[in-house]
């Protein structure tokens, strides 16, 4: 009766035991801005909450986002850890129950008895149990950590995500800005080519000067020279997106052209104090300072004595047949208390190092919030300032082009020197090159804006619609 009243008594200490040992978690307080730096006004509405495949028009883009999606090697990396953890959830959970087991053994044997010299076989088998009582909560504390740590195995792949959706987005576009400039060097080689033509007519006819075609000549090789730099340039990329797309270096489908690019009108921002909700980087954070908080409990618990109670039933005889007979049968009942005396101070230094953790932790998690501002203030910066740089750069290419046009006529009624031509030629090409990078900036900082507001978490790549065009253009290697 007793031995019943005890157990009875840990029963109800387990049942009434309202909460584990530790520190209960807590966010930390961090600075939210009232407005993001470099936003007009507070905007409900966000540019994170539309969809990779609304954000990007292009059907070829969104089709290599879906495809990267669903082949990418990182994605499939990131997906295996969550599983990982997923079954590191269940193996701390399941020490919150009862551990059976069983065992058997079959023996034969002479002389173990002192005077006996007969051969006797010896069959045995039992089914035992174990079950920790989690009195203090030391379980619980390991079940919260694990499953603190699979939601941030989760908020990292949903990063990687993010990361992938705008990786190839960025990649696309940076393609497209290189196919551009390829197109104007080409254009600009055959401009080059034609000027050159000119002197050397002009000084055939013994009107023009050695130097002229000397130097119409030169500015020809250096255009030349970029048309293959820029195929080298592109391949690169290409094979850069490949890789992205899960796929070995091959050439990329195209879609609309770098100025043909459709981007939303308007980029809202949304509330800063959303960002913290929305962005995985941040709340994965905070899941592995939920973690470590955790785990500062589980170092505390381990100061205490563990509890558990124990059972075995089962049956032991010299013949097989006989082993579940009542004669036969064993049982037994108890319970145990375990505990600490002397450790050399290992659960001091477990302890001292699990609150260390928990503030690098907590140091980590602030250090992501202010990243994560900062690139907000930063995209948002950029997407205004480089619509004033690229209205400036397109009125400095027209003037350059009417420049070089009316150099070139001057030069053909005699009117002007063959160095006017060739300095309106060799400004108007780095120029032309500036505009097409500031276009691709632009492009850049919208996809840059979207990142940093944590978009882009919807993985499904099953676009509506159809995903490819027809005229889809693809490009060749170079060589």
């Amino acid at each position: 009766m007793r031995s019943r009243s005890t157990i009875a008594g840990l029963l109800a200490a387990v049942l009434l035991a309202g909460c584990a040992l530790g520190p209960r978690y807590r966010r930390p307080e961090v600075a939210v801005p009232a407005v993001h730096r470099g936003q007009a006004e507070v905007e409900p509405a966000t540019l994170a909450d539309l969809p990779w495949w609304e954000l990007f028009q292009d059907p070829a883009l969104r089709d290599l986002i879906g495809t990267s999606l669903a082949a990418n090697r990182d994605l499939a990396v990131a997906a295996s850890r969550v599983e990982q953890a997923r079954g590191f959830v269940l193996v701390a959970r399941s020490e919150m129950l009862p551990q059976g087991g069983y065992t058997g053994s079959a023996d034969r044997g002479r002389g173990l008895v002192i005077g006996s010299t007969d051969t006797f076989n010896v069959f045995a088998g039992v089914l035992n149990a174990a079950w920790e009582i989690d009195l203090w909560g030391r379980i619980r504390r390991t079940t919260e950590a694990a499953r603190a740590e699979l939601l941030a195995s989760d908020e990292f792949r949903r990063g990687i995500v993010l990361s992938l959706v705008s990786g190839v987005a960025q990649a696309y576009f940076e393609l497209r800005e290189l196919d551009r400039e390829l197109e104007i060097a080409r254009r600009t080689t055959t401009s080059f080519a034609d000027t050159q033509h000119l002197f050397v007519r002009q000084f055939q006819g013994g009107v023009g000067t050695k130097l002229a075609t000397a130097r119409a000549d030169a500015a020809h090789a250096q255009a030349a020279a970029s048309v293959a730099d820029l195929e080298r340039l592109i391949v690169i990329k290409e094979n850069q997106l490949s890789v992205l797309l899960g796929r070995l270096p091959m050439p990329i489908v195209r879609g609309a052209t770098l100025t043909g690019q459709v981007m939303p009108p308007s980029t809202p921002a949304g509330l800063p104090s959303t960002l913290l909700e929305r962005r995985p980087d941040v709340r994965g954070a905070e899941a592995l300072l939920r973690s470590a908080n955790a785990r500062v409990g589980v170092a505390i618990t381990e100061f205490l004595p563990r509890i558990g109670l124990t059972a075995a039933y089962g049956g032991r005889s010299t013949e097989l047949d006989q082993i579940t007979s009542g004669a036969a049968s064993l049982w037994n009942v108890g319970g145990s208390i375990v505990g600490p005396l002397f450790q050399g101070g290992r659960l001091i230094g477990g302890y001292e190092a699990a609150r260390a953790n928990w503030e690098a932790s907590r140091a980590e998690y602030e250090q992501t919030v202010l990243v994560a501002f900062r690139e907000v203030s930063d995209a948002l910066i950029a997407i205004d300032r480089l619509r004033v740089v690229y209205d400036e750069l397109f009125r400095a290419v027209a003037g350059l082009n009417e420049a070089y046009r009316l150099a070139r006529l001057r030069f053909v009624d005699g009117l002007a020197s063959y160095f006017e031509v060739l300095e309106a030629q060799q400004e108007l090409f780095p120029a032309e090159l500036a505009l097409a990078r500031v276009e691709r900036d632009r492009l850049l900082a919208v996809v840059q804006l979207y990142r940093a507001l944590g978009g882009g978490w919807s993985e499904d790549p099953a676009v509506p619609g159809e995903i490819r065009p027809a005229s889809a253009e693809v490009w060749p290697s170079w060589p």
